[in-house]
């Protein structure tokens, strides 16, 4: 009698191993080896059974996406550290934000910055402009002091006070206008309330009858490196008006540090 042939394809394990569900499974046990160091809590985290779950970390283990400490603990791999490190430097934040920027344009009819902390100074990564008929003194690439700024305040807002106290002892607190903060004690109190709010306010500190409403962007460790500001004309909105638009200003930055690897 001829033998009867397999209805089974000779890589149908592999199929099998591949499946979205043998995936998915294998991403939570992933996720919970990266951030629980004890293999009840990566147990207890991915809601699976213990076998299945020693199964999974032996094969990442394996592949070196997980390594095991001397005392069991789990921790990064050399093949997770090595690709964390690649992502991170293709990052283009400038990418990343614009649609986010370009959605606070047109829910504000601001113009819009978005900037980096670079040394003691802030510099403008993103411009977007609204459909009014002024333009912000303002560019791409422009140095900012970060004493007297919305971005620059909520940068500062997320340092200690001695790195506060450092950052004045190197930059000074120049003058730009009538209304810009001089002195280390203000600068503490602004920094203060900048933190109860989680946002920050520029009324005419760095350029006479200009505001603005900033708030923090983090990056993926929390980190504030980053901030983005709404910003008008003192004659078309006043103080009371630019702070009603800190909410926007918020979520937006909430959104970009999402986008960014922030989990809040």
């Amino acid at each position: 009698m001829p033998e009867r042939s397999s209805t089974k394809s000779p890589n149908s394990r592999v199929g099998m191993a591949a499946s979205p569900g043998a995936s998915e499974k294998t991403l939570l046990v992933l996720e919970a080896a990266l951030t629980h160091s004890r293999f009840t809590d990566v147990v207890a985290a991915t809601g699976m059974a213990k076998a299945t779950t020693h199964r999974i970390l032996g094969t990442l283990v394996d592949r070196q996406f997980v390594t095991v400490d001397v005392d069991g603990s789990y921790l990064p791999g050399p093949k997770i550290l090595s690709l964390a490190g690649i992502a991170l430097q293709r990052i283009d934040i400038s990418a990343i934000a614009r649609p986010f920027v370009d959605e606070l344009v047109a829910q504000t009819h601001c113009t819009v910055h978005l900037g980096v902390a670079n040394g003691d100074e802030i510099i403008y990564l993103v411009r977007a402009d609204s459909d009014r008929p002024y333009v912000m003194p303002s560019r791409v690439g422009l140095a900012i002091p970060m004493h007297c700024t919305g971005i620059g305040k909520v940068v500062l807002g997320s340092w200690a006070d001695d790195e506060v106290g450092r950052f004045v002892a190197r930059a000074g607190l120049p003058a730009r206008t009538e209304r810009t903060i001089t002195s280390l004690t203000a600068l503490r109190a602004e920094l203060a309330e900048v933190r109860r709010l989680g946002y920050a306010l520029d009324l005419e500190e760095n350029v006479p009858g200009v505001g603005c409403v900033a708030a923090p962007i983090r990056d993926h460790t929390g980190t504030v490196r980053y901030g983005i500001s709404t910003s008008t004309l003192l004659i078309e909105h006043d103080a009371e008006q630019i702070e009603a638009m800190s909410y926007q200003a918020v979520e937006t930055a909430d959104r970009i540090s999402a986008a960014l690897g922030h989990l809040a």
